[in-house]
């Protein structure tokens, strides 16, 4: 599942009947069939409504120390957030290195940093692969961290089974990083939204969940949305939010990204898009306050990969999560689904 390509709800735009993203910015829709799960048409690379734009001003190699058993595996997924004390803590799905045999999908693990580029990593990991017979026995992935009010901590996961292609979002709570027990499915997978995960979280004013996930359809990775009353809802289902684009680089396949929230009034999403082959690349959308509808979305990708010499080799950059203070974003994303960086951005 894991090393598939990177294989909800509101629309291309705010749902699939929405005609602008912006007074007078028409949102033109392919002709190519709809989406089997939601209808929703691709839609043509459309003009910027100038409404926001980002500037990448540094880039960064993210640097890991820990046991053995983690340093013997390649890294992805890296979800960092900020401490009330100016921590910045790491969690990272782990992953066996090509050519090794394969034991699981991934395994989680939880760390620290000072600076938000060298981490001390635990001794042990924060979320292991169920026992043979449980739905995330195939491994555990994608990890998603909820600081709650109380100081307690969720984590939205991918849990994979035992066949390590089919897996759900499942989470864990508990008072540390350290601590955390698992507490089971946060969003199920169903015959039309598979292999839910990628979750990016937020907790609304009214004390709503709102949960963007990636889900599996027409042979492709999309983005739905859903609305819960919980951590683990139960979930209303939105409108899909936004959809590849026709002859853009995000052509193919979508995958959710961390939400910046430092302007409540257009939340941004730096999202994952890729084309047909899985040439993975970060972008951003943004959406108005009530995430109804995309008011403005990038032209070109805001991270590509480094140049590889092979053309078969992994061409994947994959944003994960991005931290705010003080006016500084750094957006953090996996290369290569094997190494970690972080990437200085600024408004433009």
């Amino acid at each position: 599942m894991t090393n598939a390509p990177r294989a909800k709800p509101m629309s291309a735009a705010a749902a699939t009947n929405q005609t602008e993203i912006a007074p007078g910015v028409p949102v033109v829709r392919s002709q190519l069939p709809g989406d089997s799960v939601s209808g929703d048409r691709k839609v043509m690379v459309y003009p910027s409504s100038g409404a926001v734009d980002f500037n990448v001003h540094e880039l960064q190699d993210i640097h890991l120390t820990g046991p053995d058993r983690l340093m013997a595996r390649d890294l992805m997924s890296p979800y960092v957030w900020l401490e009330p004390d100016g921590r910045f803590g790491i969690m990272v799905r782990a992953v066996t290195r090509p050519g090794e045999p394969m034991t699981d999908t991934g395994i989680i693990w939880a760390g620290w940093s000072d600076d938000g580029v060298h981490f001390a990593m635990l001794d042990h990991p924060s979320i292991l692969p169920g026992s043979a017979g449980e739905k995330d026995a195939g491994g555990v992935e994608d990890p998603t961290v909820v600081k709650m009010a109380d100081g307690s901590y969720v984590v939205y996961y991918t849990g994979v089974e035992a066949d390590m292609a089919h897996g759900e979002m499942f989470y864990a709570v508990g008072p540390s990083v350290d601590a955390l027990a698992k507490a089971g499915v946060a969003l199920a997978s169903t015959k039309s939204l598979g292999n839910t995960k990628e979750a990016t979280v937020d907790r609304e004013k009214d004390g709503r969940w709102s949960l963007f996930y990636e889900y599996a359809a027409d042979e492709a990775s999309r983005v739905g949305l859903a609305i819960g009353a919980k951590v683990d809802g139960p979930w209303d289902e939105q409108p899909t939010p936004f959809m590849p684009r026709e002859n853009g680089w995000d052509n193919w396949h979508l995958s959710t990204g961390p939400m910046l929230l430092d302007d409540p009034e257009m939340p941004v999403m730096f999202y994952n898009g890729a084309t047909h082959d899985a040439r993975w690349r970060i972008g951003w959308v943004a959406f108005d306050r009530e995430l109804t509808r995309v008011v403005d979305r990038c032209i070109e990708p805001l991270i590509t990969p480094p140049p590889v010499a092979d053309r078969e080799a992994s061409d994947i950059a994959f944003a994960a999560s991005v931290t705010s203070r003080n006016g500084e974003i750094w957006l953090y994303y996996s290369l290569e689904d094997r190494r970690l960086s972080r990437a200085r951005l600024r408004r433009s």
